[in-house]
């Protein structure tokens, strides 16, 4: 397992609250807690927090040096206007939208908090819905100089898009003080009892502030299981919503306008923009590797065997199948499916000898998956003239949104109908998937697939 190391550069000293508040946020969307583990997700994460300290906040904290040189007293209010702007579009899991905006803060839409739903489609029309990976691993955080690592082994049995809710339990004390959590799936309404824990801390004499492992579990959790959006165009969605902040402010906040306070505003503005152009050049890029075409990572063919007796040379390949190593795996799939029963002898498969052999009748239909046959996989497709023409079914395992629009180009109005989802948002839906969708959320799912 590899180490993510991301080390932030400091608010400079002297910093007022509403600087180190704003920094802060933003400083979270980009970097976030310090997270140990393999994944797309998290490798995102190294390459945001680097763009973050590499790039953003110096350039960033150089322009408002040289916008505060003429009125240096702003430098706090400037702060407190950005967090005020900015905070309303950053949400939990580090994506770009109406995150937390009162409805009365906006000037021609209802806005509804994150708490609730938005009962109309364009709260979301301009997002992504991201399904991300499976990304329970063991994983060390590091919250307010504590670190903490999350033993997820008992987790490793979880599948695809599977939602469950965790619950973590006190293991131990680490010799070098870190604190080590086992993470499992909750039995008899279990919850994760944080008194318990710090309780035990104290008597290790190792006290911990609940605050700090209440939000260390909150950054596992986002880690883990937390979906996310990539904003379509997060440059032109911010531009515009701060274009209305700037009206709504200065047309009810403001009554005085000597020309000093319009050249705050001004320069307020300007960094504005500066932050919004940081936050679209990556977001941009996200976007660029959602829609990216994906390499395929495996690919096998499933063949009946009349198929294969039916080509020139196919008995003999049926023959090498038979004898293959992988043809116990092969059988042991059809008994698991129903196909055969307990006990099948591939060698009945066929019947006769020399110029004689055919397949027997009750076998005919018995299909071949190559997964099982790597050696002789070419040797097998090879018997088709044109195998593409030849297939007529198509199994992916993808997220559907990445299979349509890799699959786009090739079939292109040749698909009526598409069934990519189970039944959400309904009781009568007994599915061990995430069944609690917002319906502003789903469209935006839905509408890009």
């Amino acid at each position: 397992m590899s180490k993510t190391n991301i080390s932030t550069t400091k608010t400079t000293n002297g910093a007022g609250p509403k600087e180190r508040r704003f920094l802060d946020a933003l400083r979270d969307l980009f970097v976030g807690a310090k997270v140990d583990g393999q994944s797309g997700y998290i490798n995102l994460m190294k390459i945001k927090a680097s763009y973050f300290t590499g790039l953003v906040e110096p350039a960033l904290m150089k322009d408002i040096a040289a916008a505060l040189e003429d009125f240096p007293n702003f430098r706090e209010e400037l702060f407190d206007k950005l967090h005020a702007f900015f905070s309303r579009y950053f949400s939990r899991s580090g994506s770009i939208c109406f995150a937390y905006t009162p409805s009365h803060f906006n000037v021609y839409e209802k806005v509804y908090t994150d708490a609730q739903d938005a009962t109309l489609f364009w709260k979301t029309h301009m997002l992504h819905y991201v399904k991300t990976d499976r990304l329970f691993q063991d994983m060390r955080v590091e919250v307010d100089d504590e670190a903490f690592f999350f033993d997820c082994s008992e987790l490793q049995h979880k599948k695809a898009n599977e939602k469950r809710r965790t619950v973590c339990f006190f293991d131990k004390l680490e010799e070098d003080g870190t604190i080590r959590l086992v993470v499992t799936y909750p039995g008899n309404g279990q919850q994760t009892d944080v008194a318990e824990i710090l309780k035990v801390l104290k008597k290790a004499d190792h006290a911990v502030r609940e605050s700090t492992l209440t939000k260390a579990i909150k950054v596992f959790d986002r880690q883990c299981e937390v979906d996310f959006f990539i904003n379509k165009d997060a440059g032109k969605f911010l531009r515009e919503q701060f274009d209305l902040w700037m009206y709504q402010y200065m047309f009810q906040e403001e009554t005085d306008w000597p020309i000093r306070r319009v050249q705050q505003l001004q320069a307020l503005k300007a960094i504005a923009l500066k932050i919004i152009d940081f936050i679209a050049q990556f977001e941009d890029e996200l976007v660029r590797v959602w829609n990216k075409p994906k390499f395929v990572r495996g690919s096998h063919y499933v063949v009946t065997l009349d198929r294969l007796a039916d080509k020139q040379e196919g008995l003999d390949v049926i023959a090498e199948l038979i004898k293959h190593k992988g043809m116990s795996d092969q059988v042991a799939e059809w008994v698991d499916l129903g196909i055969v029963k307990k006990g099948f002898d591939p060698k009945t498969i066929m019947q006769g000898i020399g110029k004689n052999r055919k397949l027997a009748e009750d076998w005919q239909f018995l299909p071949i998956d190559t997964k099982h046959f790597a050696t002789l996989e070419l040797k097998l497709i090879g018997l088709f003239d044109n195998l593409d023409e030849e297939l007529d079914g198509r199994l992916i395992k993808s997220d559907n949104y990445q299979a349509l629009n890799t699959l786009g180009n090739k079939y292109h109005e040749r698909i009526d109908f598409t069934y990519i989802d189970p039944p959400y948002n309904t009781a009568a839906s007994e599915i061990i998937y995430e069944n609690r969708y917002k319906h502003a959320s789903w469209l935006s799912l839905v509408i890009d697939r």
